[in-house]
């Protein structure tokens, strides 16, 4: 990574100085379907025609390549030795108007950044595509690698023979002697231009509309994936959910879709869902499912489609200036995606998903050390990469829930719609946004950003009641409290609802509820006064506003007898969320929160929720649980599962969620027994179909049990030896409990760089299992060794992954948190990314030895 950073400071210089007025980029792909080192490179030559506003001044462009066969600037021959350094090509003595070609040698990615090459061992195939955010395409093209030197590309690409070769605009006419030519974009950044290539899969449809004026709209819709995926893969869904995106964006929006044709990939070996390229969307190819799954997977893929689609507006029409504000891409897209999502297709129940699963995320984001403002302080493209996280997307789409109910949705949309047609292919920060919103909501939003999007930090709302002797409500306050250090309280538009048990059945109902806005420390509902006494107060109810939810003594003790009867889902999933919370910040005891998951996950009918609820037991089981306890807690959680599964509907994705939960908490030989033998057909569940992805499941648990071995794995590859079914072989490999076996899989991750990312990934997940403490606690220190040498040589990609994924959590004593202070302060040099993915982790495992102490403390 040395030498590949661009600060802020950086960019502000050569932005201020350059205007690019286009790039010619010309790609030989010829030699990915070589082999040996034939395939590592490929011919790269870029023309760019730009301006200077001072004229004999000197600049670079980025460029990250293994070697540079020509520069010429302005007709003028440089020698690349002299001027290519290995990530930039330095330009001195600039025109007012210049032409650079670059004409280089660069290498095909196995880390899932720049180019990637991935070969199918199922047939042989090699599949390429292109992942750039947020500054990979200086590893194919060179170029001014900074999202506010906007210019038009023109992609030209000679493939093999046979070949699906895409980018961003459509193909003009037909391939000559395999080169095939693309239109012309609009001005777009660099990271998001694209170039997807291979004997891909491919379905086509179109899209139509009237438009308001009366122009008829047509966008050509392909959809693509690997052959070997191509019996698994269901396009008629995805262009449903695509022109019903198309549709809700469109009306909303007053703003036709801005480029040409919607391709979307789904592509091998992906680092992240999904990316927004203009014209050429590509994504992870697990969103192609291979067996049978919940309907919340369809809903996430969805999600993500529409994430994506609304990038078309926010983020590539639209851009962020510098990566500080980052968020004006992705907490649109978060939120947006989510309110299409219920507004325009079949998964209406989207804002549940919200509340139980994204504001997750984010609360955990915004409590660690390196929690940020939503509007961050980037100083550079290490910082930018860690930013893609829980506050980005998910905090950022909450606050501009809250925003919408500050506003209103008209001024809101209305907002939007004048944003998108004063600043369209342009550059944008925060204060852009704002002056719109406060045209059209005559609001003064100055302090609410202040609070909102310039601080860091979660609050906690708890409610506070007085009542009569005859028990109806005196006074309704709600406290609003902060940490510490990061005192800052802000204004939340909320809703409080009371719930009572009034029906023969028990279910717990809302019967009275007031929306208002919290400010302060204190503040009163008024219009609760008088209300009979409730057994539940929710603060936050309907989810407007971005807190932690806390409740009141009697709220507490309704919810660990009657969690489960609450009929209103969206009110039930938040309870779920705020006990989660509880849990997480030691107030309530781990094996308090898994026995409310025992007692009324089985009643949850919204399949997300139980899913989440599966997640955050697992995780409270292995880490938020005392060490005493945790056998126990793990049988109880097994036979509970079991007993789920059982009487779930045959056939029922709930049933699906609880034999996948049975399988990861099963640790006694009769547990582990009927995996077996739901896998080798000697048992059965009815309506339950072991296919092969539930197959790799099973098999998992029974692999770091001791219960299947290497003979096991190796014949159920021979079943499936597919991209997928080797992932799975190398993780199930990895998870074999055996000193010989961690040995091995550390080395292929830390002291090795010849895994491909998606191998890399499979592997730590294999490694690092919960039920083999004693096994990996030989790697704490050895960690702490190798993390800052594993930081400098390897890919960013790479380095996040064995960081986070190798950092010993499952070491959780006081010793592991030791040795992470110790390094901390003994490293206040290292990278400032390295040192937050390390805090990070560190916090973590504070976090759970303060839960293990809780439950610890707690009665039985």
């Amino acid at each position: 990574m040395p030498g590949e950073n661009l600060t802020r400071d950086e960019a502000r210089e050569r932005a201020a100085l350059l205007s690019v007025d286009g790039y010619d980029v010309a790609l030989d792909l010829r030699s990915a379907v070589l082999e040996g080192d034939a395939a590592r490179t490929f011919r790269s030559r870029t023309t760019i025609r730009f301006r200077c506003a001072e004229a004999g001044a000197a600049t670079f462009a980025d460029l990250v390549a293994p070697a540079v066969t020509a520069v010429t600037l302005n007709g003028r021959e440089l020698d690349p030795a002299e001027v290519f350094d290995g990530t930039r090509v330095t330009l001195a003595d600039l025109a007012a108007e210049n032409t650079l070609v670059v004409d280089a040698r660069c290498a095909y990615s196995r880390t899932g950044e720049g180019l990637h090459r991935f070969v199918d061992p199922e047939d042989g195939e090699v599949y390429l595509y292109t992942q750039y955010e947020p500054a990979d395409a200086r590893r194919v093209f060179a170029n001014f690698e900074q999202p506010d030197l906007k210019a038009p590309f023109r992609f030209e690409v000679t493939a093999p023979d046979g070949w699906v070769v895409l980018s961003n605009g459509a193909q003009e006419g037909e391939p000559t002697a395999g080169t095939y030519r693309f239109a012309e974009t609009r001005p777009i950044s660099t990271y998001i231009t694209a170039v997807v290539a291979g004997p891909y899969h491919y379905v086509s449809d179109t899209y139509r509309r009237t438009l308001a004026d009366g122009t008829e709209l047509e966008i050509p819709l392909g959809a693509l994936c690997r052959k070997g995926l191509s019996r698994h893969f269901d396009p008629a869904d995805i262009f449903t959910v695509t022109k019903q995106g198309l549709d809700f964006f469109h009306e909303h929006f007053d703003y036709p879709y801005p480029f040409g044709k919607y391709d979307q990939a789904f592509v091998p070996e992906y680092n992240i869902g999904a990316m927004e390229n203009p014209g050429c969307v590509t994504f992870r190819e697990e969103f192609v499912f291979r067996g049978k799954v919940t309907e919340a997977s369809y809903e996430r893929r969805a999600n993500v489609i529409l994430h994506e689609m609304a990038h078309m507006w926010f983020g590539d029409l639209v851009t962020m200036r510098w990566w500080d504000d980052l968020w004006l891409k992705e907490s649109f897209a978060d939120f947006m995606g989510a309110l299409s999502l219920v507004e325009a297709t079949r998964f209406t129940n989207g804002w549940i998903t919200f509340a139980n699963g994204r504001k997750a995320w984010a609360y955990r984001a915004d409590q660690l050390p390196s929690t940020h403002p939503v509007t961050a302080d980037i100083r550079d493209l290490e910082d930018a990469k860690l930013n893609f996280d829980g506050i980005t997307y998910a905090k950022g789409a909450a606050v501009l829930k809250q925003l919408v109910a500050y506003v209103g949705r008209d001024a809101f949309l209305e907002g939007a719609r004048r944003y998108f047609k004063r600043h369209a292919y342009g550059n944008t920060r925060l204060t852009d946004l704002l002056s719109v919103l406060e045209e059209t909501s005559g609001r003064d939003l100055a302090t609410w950003s202040r609070a909102w999007l310039e601080t860091a930090g979660v609050n906690a709302l708890t409610p506070q009641a007085t009542y009569d002797a005859e028990g109806r409500i005196t006074e309704l306050s709600i406290l609003q409290e902060a940490a510490p250090e990061r005192p800052e309280l802000r204004p939340h538009r909320v809703a409080v609802g009371l719930y009572r048990r009034e029906n023969a059945d028990g279910a717990l109902v809302r019967y009275a509820r007031a929306e208002l806005d919290v400010a302060g420390p204190r503040t009163v509902v008024t219009e609760l006064t008088g209300a009979d006494r409730p057994e539940l107060i929710l603060v936050n109810d309907d989810d407007l506003t971005y807190c932690k939810v806390r409740f009141d003594e009697r709220s507490l003790q309704t919810l660990r007898g009657h969690l489960g009867e609450i009929t209103e889902p969206l009110s039930r999933a938040l309870c779920w969320s705020a006990v989660w919370g509880l849990t997480r910040d030691g107030l309530m005891p781990a094996r308090d929160y898994l026995d409310l998951v025992l007692r009324f996950a089985g009643r949850e009918s919204d399949i997300g929720v139980l899913q989440s609820l599966h997640a955050q037991a697992g995780y409270a089981l292995t880490h938020y649980t005392a060490p005493e306890h945790r056998d126990l807690a793990a049988r109880e959680l097994a036979q509970g599962a079991l007993h789920e599964l059982r009487l779930a509907e045959p056939g029922s994705g709930h049933q699906l969620s609880w034999a996948r939960f049975f399988s990861s908490v099963a640790t006694t030989a009769a547990d582990l027994q009927l995996l077996q033998g739901l896998l080798d057909g000697t048992a059965k569940i009815d309506g339950l179909d072991v296919d092969q992805e539930l197959r790799w499941t099973f098999l998992e648990p029974l692999t770091a049990h001791g219960a299947a071995d290497q003979a096991a794995l190796d014949a159920e590859l021979r079943r499936d030896d597919t991209a997928s079914g080797r992932r799975h072989h190398v993780r199930c490999l990895a998870a074999r409990p055996s000193a010989e076996v961690k040995a091995r899989a550390w080395a292929d991750v830390v002291e090795s760089d010849e895994l491909s990312n998606a191998l890399v990934e499979a592997t730590i997940s294999g490694f690092a299992q919960g039920s083999q403490r004693e096994l990996t606690a030989p790697y704490a220190p050895k960690y702490f060794a190798a993390v800052e040498r594993v930081w400098r040589e390897r890919s960013i990609e790479i380095g996040m992954a064995v960081v986070r994924g190798l950092f010993p959590a499952h070491q959780d004593r006081q010793e592991t948190l030791d040795a992470a202070d110790a390094w901390l302060s003994g490293h206040p040099d290292a990278p400032p990314a390295l040192r937050r993915l390390v805090s990070e982790a560190r916090d973590d495992l504070a976090r759970a030895l303060r839960a293990q102490a809780c439950d610890a403390q707690a009665a039985r």
